[in-house]
């Protein structure tokens, strides 16, 4: 299996240096945009043709060879060959003889005529040089692939368009019907009834992808249920029966296939896409029945429209809904980075909901699928940003999916790393959700990993879980201390110091030794970083203008803010020597919480500081916590809940005090329990300080933290879990112990 799979990546890799090249080669002769990706097409199907037994053998080649060895007619004549598979035969009376022998294609693939430019013997060997490859074998993903490589990089990102892996697209249609199928095959066999009604089954599916692209899930689909078709021809027939057409047999097709796609190039490459995939299988089956089966002309074809597919009425594409799948992977864009033509559809789908400003646009898929799914037995997957499962927009997105049109998640694939086969590979972190009307699927499956979890109901931060919809608190649930930012300096950089810089200062100027504190932001507390700041509140003007490097850099605050063009920060050159915001408590200590921090680290790295610490606004702090407090935040519990509920930067934790410290379930913070989570919160802070200097960030770094100081958290874990007056496991008992508990302390709450 392993040198199967060596042995196809290899064949695509060759295919998609080809293509490459070509792509140069009629690039530098001045073919551009429509007319390039055409050309790049057609060349494509005729190399592909050439294998696989659709053109007739070797001549395609032979008809290349006959050109002039400088290239300087063989754009001609590949524009008369072009021609002919475009004429049916009792039309080409008018052709050269030599091109007879090609049969016509139709499909449209080959209609109209891109211009005649003059080609060099460069061509003529690079195009001869393809017999190399072995066209026949390669994936149908290699058409993405080369799509890639002609989409502009700025659009690309514009539109959120990312080429997908076989690997991916798998792990997305095998949850979603194809293991389900397998498993009705497997039932079937050995009754011959039963096996020929799933083949009639077979037939009626229907697959349909609102954001096709280049049609890899599509292609990939087609490609899986015609194997599946396959063994079940090879139970009902054997190889002795006298065979007059395979087509008979041959069921399966295309037109069961739909797409919509917003770029008209990539719906062609869809298109030829599925033609090929077919004419794969088709020899496949013809090599069972020892006979050689070909679709040709085109008539058979996908419904692969172009166009918007949120403007588009999926009803109008795909008008039956009986035994339909959605699949797909929409557009990854977020909610901050959309153009306004993308606002103007999430203002379109959402109907004029506020809640449209603060989604990713991959959202409006959901929620057009569920008003298309409503009441039916029609299910959907699709591939997203794991942003939709996280923070605010999985409370925004699923309760207007589960309340409005009573939708439930089937199966989800958590975090992962989303890569391709392509050149400059995307790597995006995703999720992947299928979900369907409520009550259509009673097995419910949670993958992570090469793990898979059996659950009665997933929720929409993907815990086996009863629903929950966290939304905005601007104060916590529970009676605990308010979280907020640090303090935002907004100085251009003069008010911050460097260690060298602070040598130097007090060196001078040694009294000024009363205005520098350490100063921290996320980066400085986690890597323990030196760095200072100083802290002129309270302080006279005429005490720190003494010092001339501070007035110089007093000054030079001033400066620029006065030339800001937000008049607030105008407002603030009227007070130089202090930071834009303050936050910063005046006494007592203080919890610090990095507001971006690595999923790599099993805990994330707080500090339970002294007031004379400065605390950046990259990082939230509670003023006036308790040590009890401190070791809750610390907790296996805290961060299960972490996890599960807030926002990602890629892969790493966004902190915020609004969806996940404000809506923490906290439990009561006093008591003979309590007392047990202070000590060993304090155990825990001691050990922090005296390996911080020494560890820097390997002492949080999961393979490298430290025994003693695993040991304490693991402590800190049991007395937390006790103060709950509950003992866990896992993660996942912990996180859906935090959402019935959410639950209970909101039911009695008011709404915020």
């Amino acid at each position: 299996m392993e040198h199967t799979k060596a042995k196809k990546m290899d064949i695509n890799l060759a295919a998609m240096r080809k293509m490459t090249a070509l792509l140069e080669r009629l690039s530098f002769y001045g073919y551009r945009e429509h007319d390039l990706e055409i050309y790049l097409v057609r060349l494509l199907f005729c190399l592909f043709a050439s294998d696989a037994g659709i053109f007739p053998e070797g001549e395609f080649y032979v008809y290349v060879e006959a050109s002039e060895p400088d290239g300087a007619n063989l754009s001609e004549r590949l524009a008369t060959l072009f021609l002919a598979l475009d004429t049916p035969r009792k039309e080409r009376e008018a052709l050269p003889e030599e091109v007879l022998a090609f049969p016509y294609v139709d499909g449209h693939l080959f209609a109209g005529a891109l211009p005649v430019l003059p080609f060099d013997a460069e061509f003529y060997v690079l195009l001869d040089s393809c017999r190399a490859v072995n066209w026949r074998g390669i994936s149908p993903a290699i058409f993405g692939a080369m799509f890639q490589e002609i989409m502009n990089q700025e659009k690309r990102r514009e539109w959120g368009t990312y080429y997908t892996s076989e690997e991916n697209i798998e792990k997305l249609i095998r949850p979603l019907f194809l293991d389900e199928l397998w498993e009705e095959w497997e039932a079937c066999r050995g009754h011959r009834k039963r096996m020929q009604e799933f083949h009639e089954k077979l037939t009626r599916l229907k697959f349909f992808d609102p954001a096709c692209g280049c049609g890899n899930f599509l292609i990939l689909t087609y490609r899986e249920i015609r194997k599946l078709e396959l063994a079940v021809i090879r139970e009902l027939y054997d190889t002795s029966q006298r065979v007059l057409d395979v087509g008979y047999y041959c069921r399966v097709e295309v037109s069961q296939f739909y797409g919509i796609e917003y770029e008209p190039f990539q719906a062609q490459i869809a298109r030829v896409g599925l033609w090929l995939t077919d004419h794969q299988m088709n020899l496949e089956a013809a090599d069972f029945f020892g006979m050689y089966y070909a679709r040709i002309p085109l008539v058979q074809s996908a419904v692969i429209v172009q166009g918007n597919a949120l403007s588009i009425d999926w009803e109008s594409v795909v008008p039956d809904k009986e035994n339909l799948y959605i699949i797909g992977n929409p557009p990854f864009v977020g909610a901050r980075l959309m153009n306004r033509e993308q606002k103007q559809d999430m203002r379109q789908v959402f109907s004029g909901s506020k809640a449209a400003g603060n989604m990713d646009y991959v959202t409006a898929w959901y929620r057009k699928a569920a008003g298309f799914m409503a009441g039916t037995k029609v299910r959907a997957a699709f591939v997203s940003t794991n942003s939709i499962c996280q923070g605010e927009q999985a409370g925004l997105l699923w309760n207007i999916l589960t309340y409005q049109f009573e939708m439930e998640i089937d199966f989800a694939w958590k975090t992962f790393v989303w890569n391709n086969e392509a050149k400059g590979q995307a790597k995006v972190h995703c999720i992947i959700l299928g979900f369907s009307a409520a009550g259509n699927r009673t097995r419910k499956y949670l993958y992570d990993g090469s793990k898979r979890q059996v659950a009665a109901h997933i929720n929409a931060y993907l815990a086996p879980a009863p629903d929950v919809f966290l939304k905005k608190r601007r104060k916590p649930l529970a009676p605990v201390p308010a979280m907020a930012f640090g303090s935002m300096a907004n100085d251009g950089g003069h008010l911050l110091l460097e260690p060298e810089e602070v040598s130097e200062l007090l060196t001078s100027c040694p009294e000024a030794a009363k205005w520098v504190r350490r100063f921290y932001g996320s980066v400085e507390y986690i890597e323990n970083q030196e760095r200072y700041c100083l802290w002129l509140k309270g302080v006279e003007p005429e005490e720190y203008e003494a010092v001339s490097e501070i007035r110089k850099r007093v000054e030079a605050v001033r400066r620029f803010r006065g030339v800001s063009q937000r008049g607030a920060t105008r407002k603030l050159a009227e007070t130089p020597s202090l930071f834009g915001e303050i936050r910063q408590p005046e006494e007592g200590r203080y919890i610090l919480v990095p507001r971006v921090s690595s999923q790599g680290r099993p805990y994330i790295p707080m500090g339970y500081l002294p007031a004379s610490a400065i605390a950046s606004d990259a990082v939230l702090i509670v003023p006036e916590a308790s040590s009890v407090l401190f070791g809750v935040l610390n907790s296996a519990l805290h961060m299960a809940w972490v996890r599960g509920v807030a926002g990602r930067l890629k892969s790493d934790y966004r902190y915020s005090a609004s969806i996940v410290y404000n809506n923490f379930p906290f439990p009561e913070l006093e008591g003979p329990a309590a007392a047990a989570v202070e000590k060993a919160a304090e155990e825990l802070l001691l050990i922090q300080e005296q390996r911080r200097e020494a560890d820097g960030v390997r002492l949080y770094a999961r393979d490298t933290m430290p025994e003693e100081f695993l040991l304490a958290h693991r402590r800190l874990d049991l007395a937390v879990d006790h103060l709950y007056g509950e003992e866990f496991s896992e993660d996942q008992e912990r996180l859906s112990y935090l959402f019935a508990r959410y639950r209970e302390m909101t039911e009695n709450s008011e709404e915020e």
